[in-house]
């Protein structure tokens, strides 16, 4: 680092971390991560991606200090690091939306109610939580929702909905989470429990927005 100027390497490492953020890719891996503990297996069947091109970005990311590995028996198991990473993706994501038209006119197209039931705030679920007026829906796989998720959240995911609806009561709002604000299982779950006459609300953010803002959570 030089001494002549330590403004400008502060910037040449913020600059390091907005290139390691500069990947679809990689953005998509933090978003799992963001979830638990993965080993490369696991992420490499999530994403689709070739197990040599997950294994490269894992590495560039916990070279730059984004997310950790340990040892387990064969396995390396990753995860986030600590700090605001998932913060630091939420702002990246809001200045896309804000600055690109193309992304808000996808978020349109794909990502918003058709109807007046509009996706509910992290906010004000907690609110509604705390008043037991609300059924929480977690949708994402088994693994993820045992390694954190929102207290008293159901666990179903959207293709066991269909043999598991006695335990969704008809007489109250339902509100479905998963990975985040564009992760399309609760979209699935939400068109499919309102064909069956559930009331169903999304969840605005997902499990790693509700997390980060310090809102309790429970594994297991």
């Amino acid at each position: 680092m030089s001494s002549d100027n330590p403004k400008r390497a502060l910037y040449s490492h913020f600059a390091a971390v907005a290139r390691l953020l500069a990947s679809e890719h990689r953005l998509e891996l933090l978003e799992l991560l963001a979830q638990g503990e993965h080993p490369v297996e696991r992420l490499v069947q999530r994403t689709g991606l070739p197990f040599a091109n997950v294994s490269q970005h894992l590495q560039q990311l916990r070279k730059g200090g984004l997310v950790a590995g340990r040892r387990d028996g064969k396995n390396i198991i990753y995860s986030l690091q600590d700090g605001p990473i998932t913060e630091a993706v939420v702002a990246l994501r809001n200045l896309a939306a804000h600055n690109i038209g193309a992304v808000q006119e996808i978020i349109d197209a794909y990502f918003t109610d058709p109807d007046e039931l509009e996706p509910i705030t992290t906010a004000e679920l907690r609110m509604r939580m705390e008043s037991d007026s609300v059924t929480v829906l977690d949708v994402r796989p088994a693994d993820e929702f045992s390694a954190g998720h929102l207290p008293g959240a159901i666990n179903i995911e959207p293709g066991e909905l269909e043999a598991r609806l006695s335990e969704l009561p008809t007489t109250r709002e339902i509100v479905a989470y998963c990975r985040g604000p564009y992760c399309i299982l609760s979209q699935e779950a939400v068109a499919a429990l309102r064909a069956r006459g559930y009331v169903v609300r999304r969840m605005a953010q997902g499990f790693p927005e509700w997390k980060a803002v310090g809102y309790p959570i429970k594994a297991g």
